[in-house]
């Protein structure tokens, strides 16, 4: 294969899609797969968050020792921030599977998860661990060893502490405790139905050097993994930048990085390696019985493998398939043959696919299935048969599959299951999703999406394989495009807001948008709740038709003057049977599209609420609902431009809010904000919600100085002094009092402010257990006759969660008396 490194220079532009159906079949891949046939060996790397994988090792395992390597991600990173969208939760942590299989698909590691909710900043693993519930987190882990069968496993953090992130130190913690319990057959002994106990055989730490933490030393092992790989044409530096930089939502477009770069490890459990991460292991083929032989019938198939006509290989490569078939090793077995299957296919040119030409399906309806095969080499290649959910169209003694001409052979399926990914088919807790089939857990999407199954013979030898059923178009500007099939209720009920606010017995009108996917008669209503009043019970609807859009209003009213939050859920009765579902898709280019089912619920939250004031200028950050939750408060809410900031008179606007991390991504607060402070100079109140202290536009927000920290109180029920109770920000018109700081979710607040100037006044004082109270939360300070806030709480969390204390405070915030200064 002596001409493969010149044809990988002429494929160094190509680009793998996200969404291609089939395993690449370029020279390059067949040259890498083959390397790969030939080695047994594996490694799973294991740390807490999409983004905290070594990408540069994985590559360099994956690519360059061609091990088969896995990245165990604790969470889903559903607790970070998000750059390019408003998405948070549940919706972000969807958002990075998907960049995280991205970059899998570039370093060519595989993917997998437990049900463990990245719940927040966490200062340590006691809390972490609780809140996970360690004892099934931990159990997600074995399984995902058991199952992976891991030679070594690396953790990306230790267990004392130096990651700075209790869940850093929990994955960690995890991992060690896995190392044993793995191959304790005592320990969750009801996977053993599907699983056998392994003894992984070294857990080793990849110690690390970020900032002034510096864990590496002379003495630990090392590895080289910035060397060159001349059949990629890149070193493992540059592949490594190409995998990280998928992670878009944290902004961490990465630099390709050339030359020498050393790895370094501590062995935590299990003998050190001296010479090689493998060393006492042996990965060649005589580590399974009869392997010797196979090994030598690789050497020689590569040896005369010839790249103008890869598919004169083709009965090589099938006598070496029944080879394989025959050796006991049951994990090896499999693994290999899939490899070499999906290796075959590549190298006698068989390419097949099955789409549908509707992007979504309704439960129960059937599918028009298109499937292609194409033979592009020759015509000793039959088809079987074609199998979906269970249905079979098989081809008597089969199909000869002539040379280089596209067969579409039609078939249909009935849509068996709503494709709600399966971590999100029931309620969780703000520490783990439920997941109560074992066999989908670990995997980075749901195991029984859609497939089709192809049933060839290949020179007599039935070879099976499968491809997932996806939805296929042509975009004018984006060309071919595969996107995920989406199977949905009948009809889908979407209600307008999160939360409804009421601070009277004045009713509100609960919107409700409906959407048909599918022909549809049936009825919509609300299920019943003590202390509201609804009107009417119930809305009719007949002869909807698929893409059919309406929308229906219910009256709500509170019975009672008691403040309280009750879960509003609407039911859409369809064609006898009943579903509480809407529907919620998520679209970036640098991901496929992605799809859920939310409960067709909102809030009804019945508080003490007093407003003042009436118009609302926001600027918006780096994404949150804030705006909306204001506008569900009663106020008017307007996104303020640029221009409009720099040239229009900001004097009508009774408090102007900058959105979350707004001094971090919009560049131009650098010059709005001699606009800004003028406003307050002049009366206005301008509210500053929380920003980074690393990326600040401008090197001092407020009119008087303050700087912001890396401090934050992670508890959210962490106990709140107040510091000035007579300021009007606890007062007007609103009376907060501790019973405000009840039911706060997820954090108090993060980013908090430091080095305060004198002429701000601090408002309250908390902290986590063990710390020092902090003072830097909430500040307030006159400028002129105008008032300027900076605030370090997480309202842009509670605010959507519908948390009453946080509504009244922050209306507070946007609520300057008149003629009254603040301190």
């Amino acid at each position: 294969m002596n001409r493969i490194k010149l044809i990988a220079l002429l494929l160094l532009f190509a680009q793998f899609s996200i969404a291609q159906t089939a395993p690449p079949a370029d020279l390059v891949s067949i040259e890498q797969n083959f390397k790969k046939l030939d080695v047994l060996g594996s490694v799973l790397y294991v740390a807490a968050h999409p983004d905290d994988e070594n990408t540069r090792l994985l590559a360099y395992l994956a690519q360059e020792k061609h091990c088969r390597t896995g990245y165990l991600s604790i969470t889903r990173g559903d607790g970070g921030q998000n750059l390019l969208g408003n998405e948070q939760g549940e919706l972000l942590g969807l958002i990075r599977t998907q960049e995280l299989l991205a970059a899998r698909r570039v370093d060519g590691a595989e993917q997998f998860f437990t049900r463990a909710n990245d719940f927040g900043f966490s200062k340590g693993p006691g809390e972490t661990l609780k809140l996970w519930d360690k004892e099934k987190v931990l159990g997600d882990v074995v399984w995902v060893i058991r199952k992976f069968r891991p030679d070594v496993i690396i953790c990306r953090f230790p267990t004392t502490g130096e990651g700075g992130h209790g869940h850093h130190t929990s994955s960690a913690i995890l991992a060690q405790e896995a190392f044993t319990a793995a191959a304790d057959p005592s320990r969750y002994p009801e996977q053993l139905k599907y699983v056998q106990p392994w003894q992984v055989k070294r857990l080793l730490w990849n110690t690390f050097s970020f900032g002034s933490v510096n864990t590496t030393a002379p003495d630990q092992f090392k590895i080289d993994v910035g060397v060159y790989n001349p059949i990629l044409g890149k070193g493992y530096g540059e592949l490594a930048a190409e995998s990280r930089s998928n992670h878009k939502t944290q902004g961490f477009g990465s630099a390709r990085q050339r030359g020498e770069s050393y790895e370094f490890f501590k062995t935590i459990l299990g003998d050190a390696p001296k010479t090689d991460l493998f060393d006492g292991i042996n990965t060649t083929w005589i580590r399974v019985k009869g392997g010797d032989a196979i090994e030598n019938e690789i050497k020689i198939i590569r040896k005369n493998f010839d790249i103008d006509k890869p598919g004169l290989s083709e009965s090589a490569l099938l006598q070496l398939r029944s080879r394989i078939e025959k050796i006991t090793d049951i994990y090896w077995r499999e693994q290999k043959l899939k490899e070499l299957d999906n290796l075959i296919a590549a190298c006698i040119g068989l390419w097949f696919e099955s789409y549908t030409t509707e992007p979504a399906y309704a439960l129960g309806d059937s599918i028009l299935i298109h499937s292609q095969v194409l033979d592009r080499y020759g015509d000793q290649i039959k088809l079987q048969s074609l199998t979906v959910e269970n249905i079979t169209k098989d081809f008597s003694g089969g199909q000869v599959m002539p040379a280089n001409q596209l067969q579409t052979f039609n078939t249909s399926a009935i849509a068996a299951k709503i494709t709600q990914p399966y971590w999100l088919e029931t309620e969780h807790t703000q520490g783990s999703y439920n997941i109560p089939d074992q066999l989908s857990v670990g995997n980075p999407e749901n195991p029984d999406l859609p497939r089709v199954s192809f049933e060839f013979t290949i020179e007599g030898k039935p070879i099976h394989y499968e491809r997932r059923l996806v939805y296929k178009y042509t975009d004018p500007v984006r060309g071919e495009v595969y996107q995920p099939l989406e199977i949905t209720p009948p009809v889908t009920a979407n209600i307008e807001n999160k939360n409804y606010i009421f601070n009277s017995q004045k009713p509100q009108n609960v919107v409700i948008k409906l959407k048909s996917f599918t022909k549809a008669s049936g009825s919509i209503s609300i299920k019943p709740m003590p202390g509201w009043k609804v009107s009417p019970e119930k809305i009719d609807f007949s002869g909807k038709n698929k893409g059919d859009e309406w929308t229906v209003f219910f009256s709500t009213t509170p019975t009672d003057n008691e403040p309280k939050t009750t879960n509003l859920e609407a039911v859409v009765d369809v064609n006898g049977k009943s579903f509480s579902l809407g529907i919620q898709r998520i679209k970036y280019e640098h991901v496929p599209n992605i799809t859920l089912f939310p409960p067709a619920k909102a809030k009804l939250i019945d508080l003490d609420l007093k407003i003042a004031g009436k118009k609302i200028g926001y600027i918006p950050g780096a994404g949150d609902f804030v705006q909306d939750a204001l506008k569900q408060a009663g106020y008017e809410v307007h996104q303020l431009t640029e221009n409009e900031v720099l040239n229009g008179d900001l004097s009508g606007y009774d408090a102007i809010v900058t959105g979350v991390r707004a001094y971090n991504v919009n560049t131009s607060l650098a010059y709005q904000q001699p606009k800004l402070l003028e406003y307050v100079k002049n009366g206005g109140n301008l509210v500053i919600q929380y920003n980074n202290n690393n990326g600040l536009v401008a090197k001092q927000i407020g009119p008087y100085p303050f700087r912001v920290a890396s401090q934050r109180v992670t508890d959210e029920d962490a106990k709140i002094t107040i510091l000035d109770k007579e300021n009007p920000v606890l007062n007007y018109p609103n009376k907060i009092t501790q019973d405000d700081f009840n039911g706060w979710i997820q954090e108090r607040g993060l980013y908090f402010v430091a080095d305060v100037d004198p002429q701000y006044k601090t408002i309250l004082q908390m902290n986590d257990p063990g710390e020092a109270p902090n003072n830097g939360a909430l500040i307030v300070g006159n400028y002129g006759t105008g008032r300027f806030i900076y605030t370090s709480l997480a309202f842009f969390r509670q605010l959507p969660a519908g948390v009453p204390g946080a509504y009244r405070l922050f209306v507070n915030l946007l609520s300057k008396p008149k003629n009254t200064l603040s301190n």
